[in-house]
């Protein structure tokens, strides 16, 4: 292997370095000490392939082994956590891709190969490849949590990215179907493997993304299929697949292959579903839970509701019986009252005045009908008139006059003689007046 003789030639540099200053001499474990940071530093991740020799399982549960090829051997251990995970059987004989790091062993005075990852060879350059990639985008950070982007709670438009045919449109329809009958299911049917499988699914990301008509647009991307081999899956563990799901807008649910085929697609997704038809559950509410929701929000706005208004009723009956709200009404009631007194006592001081005027009136209505020249002719007395004026006295009389006398019943006319001397009468006695 290449691996020796560059560690070699390494600390050989090292060591002659060292041995510029005559004045300091290494020790053992100053050197070793060396050769361990110089190595391990250098060699902190690889990838050895070679047959498996002196294979032994001690009840540590640790795998001890070597590694050798035509021209070299290197020892190597596998942790007993590390062996649990493994698909393989190993042994002697079997030939392996290890991935790990080397290491020093100074009680020893000998390096070897750490292993944190083990394939048999016939499948190890997918293996291989895949744990590389998974280390490369774990380094920059494409599997962090803060990356993930968060799937909407109601999605109207739901983007499947999937074969057209097959059981995994019809499982996800059905469980869209049952869930949320009001999404809009939008297909981008694409070959889920072989050669152009992967360019197939990265098209479809690309076309999702960039619609602006948002009628089109959906709100969640689910990219499924099903289950298969690790070359069956290969699409969905290539690099541009996963960058393309990664610096998609929408969210994205990969659901590619069964519980336990992880590929590079499901752990840059923003989330991954077990299966397709888990994917369609994670997308999808389910439409019973939505209407219990909404009849709790609705019962508990209706609580919140009644409460508030009771609260503001006491609130108002509150200030209705506080003194400093009642006292304009008070006010106004006094006033009320005052003006009520003022009107009795108006009507009643204009009743009295108008009984009053009206007694005078009686009054004065009696006196003039005492005074009515009609009631005095009517006791026997006479008016008399001449030239349309009545004679008050004797001298306004003119002789030989026509007048007219009024009775209460009529009136006469009468002719005014001059005064003649009555035979009987003496001279200068006085006589009667004439008789009209």
């Amino acid at each position: 292997m290449e691996i020796p003789n560059l560690l070699f030639a390494t600390a050989g540099n090292l060591f002659r370095k060292k041995t510029l200053m005559p004045e300091q001499i290494l020790t053992v474990s100053e050197l070793t000490s060396d050769v361990k940071s110089l190595l391990e530093n250098n060699f902190s991740s690889v990838s050895v392939r070679g047959e498996i020799s002196n294979f032994k399982l001690p009840s540590s549960g640790h795998i001890y082994m070597t590694l050798k090829d035509e021209g070299a051997q290197i020892p190597a251990v596998i942790w007993k956590n590390i062996r649990m995970r493994l698909s393989a059987n190993l042994k002697d004989g079997l030939e392996i891709i290890a991935r790990g790091r080397l290491e020093v062993y100074p009680p020893s005075g000998r390096y070897q190969l750490i292993c944190t990852s083990v394939v048999l060879a016939g499948e190890g350059t997918l293996q291989l490849a895949y744990a590389m990639l998974l280390e490369k985008l774990a380094s920059k950070g494409y599997f962090n949590q803060e990356h993930k982007k968060t799937l909407p709670a109601i999605p109207e438009k739901i983007g499947l990215i999937t074969s057209a045919t097959g059981a995994v449109i019809e499982d996800m329809s059905n469980v869209l179907e049952r869930r949320f009958p009001a999404a809009r299911l939008l297909l981008y049917p694409v070959k889920v493997q072989g050669e152009d499988a992967a360019q197939n699914v990265i098209e479809a990301l690309v076309y999702f993304n960039k619609l602006s008509d948002p009628s089109h647009k959906p709100d969640v991307i689910i990219v499924a299929r099903g289950g298969g081999s690790l070359e069956d899956l290969q699409a969905f563990n290539e690099e541009a697949v996963a960058l393309s799901i990664f610096g998609s807008e929408i969210p994205v649910i990969s659901a590619v292959g069964h519980e336990t085929d992880v590929t590079i697609a499901d752990m840059v997704a923003d989330m991954r579903a077990g299966t397709p038809s888990i994917a369609a559950e994670i997308a999808a509410p389910d439409t019973r839970e939505l209407l219990r929701h909404c009849d709790n929000l609705l019962n508990s706005q209706s609580t919140a509701l009644r409460a508030k208004v009771e609260g503001t009723e006491r609130q108002l009956d509150s200030l209705l019986g506080s003194y400093a709200f009642n006292r304009p009404q008070i006010k106004v009631e006094q006033l009320y009252e005052r003006i009520s007194h003022l009107v009795r006592h108006m009507q009643q001081s204009v009743g009295n005045a108008i009984r009053h005027a009206e007694h005078n009136f009686s009054a004065v209505t009696e006196r003039l009908v005492l005074l009515d020249y009609r009631k005095t002719l009517e006791r026997g007395f006479t008016l008399f008139r001449q030239d349309n004026a009545y004679a008050t006295s004797s001298t306004s009389v003119r002789k030989a006059d026509k007048a007219s006398v009024i009775f209460h019943d009529g009136e006469i006319g009468v002719e005014v003689m001059p005064d003649t001397p009555s035979p009987e009468t003496p001279a200068g006695q006085d006589q009667a007046p004439p008789a009209c």
